[in-house]
């Protein structure tokens, strides 16, 4: 009787095994999936801007400066290694800067405001951006998700024993990226 006691609590501990496993493997998935997310979104924030530059450019030739950094930042953007979370939340971060300067720079040009392609470009990216922030919130809950697992106990012992790890979220660090772009003229 004893062992069939001890060999039930054996199945109970090995299924609970199994069921936190499965746990950790879903909710790995869900951060991938959610990295692919906002990957496409940044990406065709990436090709929406090239078309909005030259845009701008038609009208606004001596703002060469703001033409300039929005090129340089989608560039490096583009640049980072796809799973780099950190380094492209920061170059995203300061893309996004840029492109406040650029729409402020866009705003002393009531011609510009007025070509239906700027606007049609601008409502894009605007566009863009809510999907893009519909994805970081869906990123970092997932990660936030997954670190709780991997991070409670007793998930914390099956997650040490293969090897999921703790996710970084997808923030901006710097205060400055928060801030509202300043433009003088």
């Amino acid at each position: 009787m004893t062992s069939l006691i001890l060999l039930a609590a054996i199945v109970a501990a090995g299924l609970y095994l199994v069921v936190l496993y499965n746990g950790l493997v879903r909710k790995r998935q869900m951060v991938r999936e959610g990295w692919s997310g906002i990957d496409v979104q940044l990406k065709r924030r990436a090709d929406l801007i090239p078309n909005l530059v030259e845009t701008v450019k038609g009208y606004a030739a001596h703002e060469r400066a703001a033409l300039d950094e929005v090129t340089e930042m989608r560039a490096r953007a583009a640049g980072l290694p796809r799973d780099d979370v950190a380094g492209r939340a920061q170059a995203e971060g300061m893309l996004s800067q840029a492109l406040g300067r650029l729409f402020a720079v866009a705003e002393a040009y009531p011609d510009l405001k007025a070509n239906d392609g700027f606007r049609d470009l601008h409502a894009s990216l605007d566009k863009v951006e809510e999907a893009l922030q519909m994805a970081r919130r869906y990123y970092n809950g997932a990660v936030r998700a997954l670190n709780v697992m991997v991070e409670s106990f007793p998930s914390n012992l099956v997650a040490r024993q293969f090897g999921f790890m703790h996710e970084d979220y997808f923030e901006i660090e710097d205060a400055r990226e928060r801030a509202v772009p300043k433009v003088d003229f």
